[in-house]
């Protein structure tokens, strides 16, 4: 029912924006923000998803502006501000999701302001989910092995980190098109499903979207679909059959917009769905195959949480 208003539901543990958020098809795992260079990990349990947000193990190093994706077992917290930009890589082990984030591979340089898709996030099926072991050659891979990071303020390429090898730094492979060339795809945002994996929006207003194509992630990425509106700093999470673009700033400020994306037909222009419960900006977003949920962000810091269904 997505054309209904979002639903309040959480509210995280604390008000911040500029956090970051996965999970799998249990729990959402809200990250990092501001003020400050916030190092809480907050969990929301979807099967309770009124209840205030659980703080949880912290991230090894407080940060904002960073961005998060995953798979069944864990999650990725990488890039951000400390306040300067970094390349560090956080794990969070949803087994024992109250210790503290491991440091991972990094990426190649440190950036902020980025976004995060993979294949096996928010509790996405697998397409094969036996994975070969880390000597196998890299072409034997399933794409589910893979986290993909766009450059965020550093450049129009995308990065990708292997889940079987997660302590190595992580390796560019294509390009983003169609971005403003100045500014790329800073503050934009990314989703996807098991095949592919989606960019859009970002400084300055862009309605700019790409698609990544996980089985051939060695090539320029290919137009998709617009935003209705363009904006950025916009928060994105979905299923596998659509991606929710929501909230963002832009013209003339902070928004409580909601496109989607049908993956069926990803170059038609997204269509605008139902609002979340405010104007905001900077929000985390994560989900699963049922409800997205959006939380904190901007104007100030908030704390409330918006379920669309």
């Amino acid at each position: 029912n997505d054309t209904a208003t979002a639903s309040p539901k959480g509210p995280l543990s604390a008000a911040k924006y500029g956090l970051a958020a996965t999970g799998n098809s249990s729990f959402g795992y809200f990250g990092g923000g501001h003020p400050g260079t916030l190092t809480t990990v907050d969990r929301i349990d979807y099967s309770n998803d009124t209840g205030t947000a659980s703080p949880k193990g912290p991230l090894d190093t407080g940060r904002y502006k960073l961005a998060a994706t995953g798979n069944s077992d864990f999650g990725y917290f990488g890039g951000g501000r400390t306040p300067s930009s970094t390349k560090i890589i956080d794990r969070v082990d949803y087994s024992n999701d109250t210790a503290t984030a491991s440091p991972k591979g990094g990426l190649t340089t440190g950036r902020f302001a980025l976004a995060a898709a993979a294949a096996r996030a928010n509790g996405i099926t697998a397409v094969d989910t036996t994975l070969p072991s880390s000597n196998s050659p890299e072409a034997v891979y399933p794409q589910s092995a893979f986290g993909y990071f766009t450059q965020g303020s550093s450049s129009a390429t995308y990065l990708r980190i292997n889940y079987l090898n997660d302590t190595a730094t992580a390796v560019e492979r294509g390009d983003l098109t169609g971005f403003p060339s100045s500014y790329n795809a800073y503050f934009s945002a990314s989703t996807g499903n098991s095949d592919f994996g989606y960019v859009a929006g970002g400084f300055v207003t862009t309605t700019k979207a790409n698609k990544i194509d996980y089985s051939n992630d060695n090539v320029t990425a290919t137009p998709a679909g617009a935003l209705s509106v363009g904006r950025y700093k916009v928060s994105a999470t979905g299923n596998t059959d659509f991606g929710y673009f929501a909230g963002g700033t832009g013209n003339p400020s902070h928004t409580s917009l909601v496109d989607r994306l049908d993956y069926s037909t990803d170059t038609t222009a997204m269509v605008a769905k139902g609002p979340l419960i405010g104007n905001r900006s900077a929000v985390g977003a994560t989900g699963n195959a049922n409800f997205g949920y959006f939380g904190g962000g901007a104007p100030g810091h908030r704390s409330e949480i918006s379920r669309i269904d």
